[in-house]
């Protein structure tokens, strides 16, 4: 991929996995629940619905340890006047429950005026899906899932003597959603969901460090078999945790940095993307508030959140208020050109176009702007080249997290990172921390490999005490100066 246009994977659609009512609530009912909750006075309502199972594997002390199976099932009422927001939720899907919830809402939200016009609902579900699924997670024994767990656990456990200690989950879900909504929306969307993670402990000297790999997304169990084996996951968590035991302490000090094509989108991720959620330009705490059609940052930076991308954790057929995702253009050559938008969002910044990235982490809360596949477009110079042309500096391997002020501050850890002397990685560094700000760090980026690629398929976004699932990535970047914490 070259031209920053499309992400890595071929865009590829599906036949929709089957949907199945476990809400009993007809058109009929909805439309009554929604005048309802209008009847205060709200200018907009909707109802969503979501019914989840939920598998889990957990093997450690060469046993399996732990395994749960959840199933879930409610609604969420919510209703908007101006900028308030009325919210209540149920798992009694009993009619009478259902009614109070919506008065609930309703009061929330109250005003003078008289309830808009309601309109008969039409569905607007897909007959095309981005899940790619052909093998059902939730149709497998649990047999076969734990051959997968036993398969990545024993690939770490053997792959060296000095891996002392192993833990391997594996976790599915399959979620029914329906969303009715004042405008006469009815959506419904059934999304899979599959994880298998590894992390391994190494021991040598009185020494220990540790490895994690991990791949997934929304996808069949085929997956473990096609695209990452599970054999594979464990040797990449074993080989992380081998590597480390002879790794040195950090540099201190400015220097040049090489950030690693995938695993280090995080940092975009965290340093960037929040800052481009509607809410947070909306409410004036971001950065980035005022700074639309400014540039902040160099002619190489171009960056997108994609919920489109087949098969990615990141993505979905509808977002939670039942818009159809579309990628976004976030900054283009260094220019802010656009935000994550919510409908509660959208409305209150003049109509802006909805986005598509309303997102809940389940039927509890109310939607909120959310990232979900975020990557910097990919340049065109190679990989090779790049790391050449650094005489003395520091490649980030992988990320393991950090912590992001609305200023742009930041701070993150480096789970592996690698010195560079003459061009070449060297000797691997643990315990390393990266200290900068977002728009500094953006203006600094000078060259762009053409090698986009995107982290692993396993991680959480968390803001507002709501969690979803999220992917990032980039490609090779090199970043003219960088503060590195360690030690001198």
């Amino acid at each position: 991929m070259g031209d920053g246009k499309t992400p890595a994977h071929p865009p590829k659609l599906a036949a929709p996995l089957p949907y199945v009512d476990h809400f009993g609530l007809s058109p009929s009912d909805l439309r009554s629940v929604l005048s309802l909750a209008l009847s205060s006075g709200g200018e907009f309502a909707e109802i969503f619905m979501e019914h989840q199972t939920y598998d889990f594997i957990n093997m450690e002390e060469d046993i399996i340890k732990e395994t749960a199976e959840a199933v879930s099932l409610g609604l969420g009422i919510r209703v908007i006047r101006g900028d308030r927001t009325g919210f209540g939720y149920t798992n009694d899907l009993s009619m009478d429950k259902v009614r109070k919830t919506a008065e609930t809402a309703a009061a929330i939200a109250r005003g003078k005026a008289a309830p808009p016009p309601l309109p008969a609902l039409r569905d607007r579900t897909s007959r095309a899906s981005r899940y790619l699924v052909r093998r059902p997670a939730d149709k497998a024994s649990l047999s076969e899932k734990i051959g997968l767990v036993r398969e990545a656990y024993d690939a770490a456990r053997f792959f060296d003597p000095r891996i002392v200690k192993v833990k391997v989950n594996h976790s599915d879900s399959l979620t029914h959603v329906c969303l009715a909504n004042s405008e006469g929306l009815l959506v419904r969307d059934t999304r899979p969901m599959v994880k298998l993670a590894c992390v391994a402990i190494s021991e040598d000297g009185g020494k220990r460090e540790s490895g994690y790999w991990g791949s997934g997304g929304r996808v069949g169990l085929e997956f473990f078999r096609d695209v990452h084996a599970p054999r594979e996951i464990g040797e990449e968590a074993a080989r992380e945790a081998i590597v480390l035991l002879g790794a040195v302490n950090p540099p201190a000090g400015e220097m040049p940095i090489v950030l690693a094509p995938g695993h280090s989108g995080v940092l975009i991720h965290e340093a960037v993307g929040h800052l481009l959620e509607a809410d947070f330009n909306r409410k004036k705490t971001s950065i980035f508030w005022n700074k639309m059609g400014k540039k902040v940052g160099s002619d190489l930076v171009t960056i997108y959140d994609d919920p489109t991308i087949p098969s990615f954790r990141g993505s979905y057929n509808i977002d939670d208020e039942g818009t159809a995702p579309r990628r976004t253009l976030l900054v283009e050559k260094g220019v802010v050109r656009g935000l994550l938008q919510d409908r509660l969002s959208a409305r209150l910044m003049g109509g802006a176009a909805l986005t598509g990235h309303g997102r809940r982490q389940d039927y509890s809360h109310w939607p909120i702007p959310r990232m979900s596949n975020t990557y910097i477009a990919p340049g065109v110079e190679s990989p090779d080249d790049i790391l050449r042309s650094v005489r003395k500096g520091f490649y980030v391997a992988s990320l393991s997290g950090g912590q992001v002020e609305d200023s742009g501050k930041f701070t993150f850890s480096v789970s592996l990172g690698y010195l560079i002397e003459d061009g070449q990685m060297t000797a691997p560094v643990k315990q390393a921390t990266l200290i900068g700000t977002n728009i500094d760090i953006l203006r600094k980026i000078d060259r762009v490999g053409g090698d986009l690629a995107f982290g692993l398929q396993t991680g959480t976004c968390s803001k507002d005490g709501q969690d979803v699932p999220v992917t990032d990535g980039c490609p090779t970047l090199r970043i003219a100066g960088m503060t590195v914490g360690g030690r001198s």
